[in-house]
């Protein structure tokens, strides 16, 4: 079957799940579009001026093209979240698409606000997330195969099959954030010192100081 002809099926089964699972704070109205002009701070996103909320802001279009895979992860996101379509604002939910080049990967990472439902939609993937009792849950899924990686736990995917994949994946929450592992130790701006990355990883001063100019 086309790539096609399985991507909207399987988008609106992932939204389902997304929705069912719900994390964000409920709405307490219709809708709140989100304010991109807005000044106000608040724990989320200003709500748009009701008389001037029109169908494009629960509108996106762009899943259906592949993502540019060739840098050093061979991986591309393409995340839709709250700042690229401000109808989701309040709804607690937010998708993203992923292509894997041959090899590629997306590497550990963790999303502080959210689940994240994963369905393979073409290749192989093998997968996993890590506990905090740092036991690992792996297992290599492939088209039409789902995977769930709980809130907040450090996880990565990798596409270990020999054509190119794509996946799906939905989050409980409009704004999931993003934190990579490696550039959370090594590509903070001002540095962490390399006494503390030394010590924390067991390892020597000119290691850290090596890993962190691949992240310059």
């Amino acid at each position: 079957m086309a790539l096609g002809h399985i991507f909207l099926p399987a988008t609106v089964l992932v939204f389902f799940a997304s929705l069912a699972l719900a994390f964000d704070p409920s709405p307490l109205q219709d809708f709140c579009v989100a304010d991109r002009n807005s000044q106000v701070f608040v724990n989320g996103v200003a709500c748009k001026n009701r008389t001037q909320v029109t169908a494009d802001d629960f509108f996106f279009t762009g899943l259906d093209n592949p993502g540019n895979t060739s840098n050093k992860l061979g991986s591309f996101v393409n995340l839709v979240n709250v700042d690229k379509l401000p109808g989701l604002n309040t709804n607690g939910m937010s998708v993203a698409r992923i292509d894997y080049a041959i090899g590629g990967l997306n590497p550990p990472h963790t999303h502080p606000r959210a689940t994240e439902t994963l369905v393979v939609l073409d290749g192989l993937l093998y997968v996993g997330f890590v506990a905090t009792d740092n036991k690992l849950y792996s297992k290599v899924i492939s088209k039409g195969e789902v995977f769930v990686f709980p809130i907040g736990l450090v996880h990565f995917q990798f596409n270990n099959g020999t054509c190119p994949a794509v996946a799906i994946a939905a989050f409980n929450s409009q704004n999931p954030g993003t934190v990579r592992v490696a550039n959370a130790l090594f590509g903070t701006r001002p540095p962490i010192s390399d006494g503390i990355l030394a010590k924390a990883l067991s390892v020597d001063t000119n290691v850290t100081s090596y890993i962190k100019s691949q992240f310059q």
